[in-house]
């Protein structure tokens, strides 16, 4: 069986002197009453063979409505729980969380009652500081914010 890949942007930007990183929140009827622990990086699966990072770009345009492009820079890959791994660059960016437009997909709902519903893949994103992002971010997704930082600190050091 072929492993599941999943690729994203880590947006972040410098706001006086704080860094914050751009999250989404999982669109459909089970995350509605859901937020701690649930939130993530703009991501999504791609095929073997096709290019990660262009992967990467389109899932953020798809979860957001916004194309991002400039010098995207590679963190280290996570393998969360269920065997996916997430490669993710992150980048420097800005945009209007209010804005945010996601695709959508089908789903039946309520369960068993034979009509299906469309549902937003993101219900909203938001801009947050650092200790913020780790309570909201889905735990096996963490790391990137301290890769993100360790990055920054490198980059300033330089």
């Amino acid at each position: 069986m072929a492993k599941k890949l999943s690729a994203g942007i880590l947006l972040y930007r410098l706001r006086e002197g704080e860094v914050e990183v751009f999250l989404v929140h999982p669109g459909g009827p089970f995350w509605i009453k859901k937020d701690e622990g649930t939130w993530s990086i703009p991501k999504g699966e791609y095929g073997e063979g096709e290019d990660p990072l262009a992967a990467a770009t389109r899932e953020f345009y798809e979860e957001t409505g916004f194309k991002v492009s400039g010098n995207c820079r590679a963190l280290s890959p996570l393998k969360q729980p269920s065997g996916k791994i997430i490669l993710a660059w992150a980048l420097e960016g800005d945009l209007d969380p209010a804005t945010v437009k996601s695709n959508t997909f089908s789903l039946e709902w309520p369960p068993r009652s034979g009509k299906t519903q469309e549902f937003p893949e993101v219900d909203r994103g938001a801009w947050f500081d650092v200790p913020t992002a780790h309570n909201k971010l889905a735990p096996a997704q963490r790391g990137f914010v301290d890769q993100l930082q360790q990055m920054l600190k490198d980059t300033a050091e330089e």
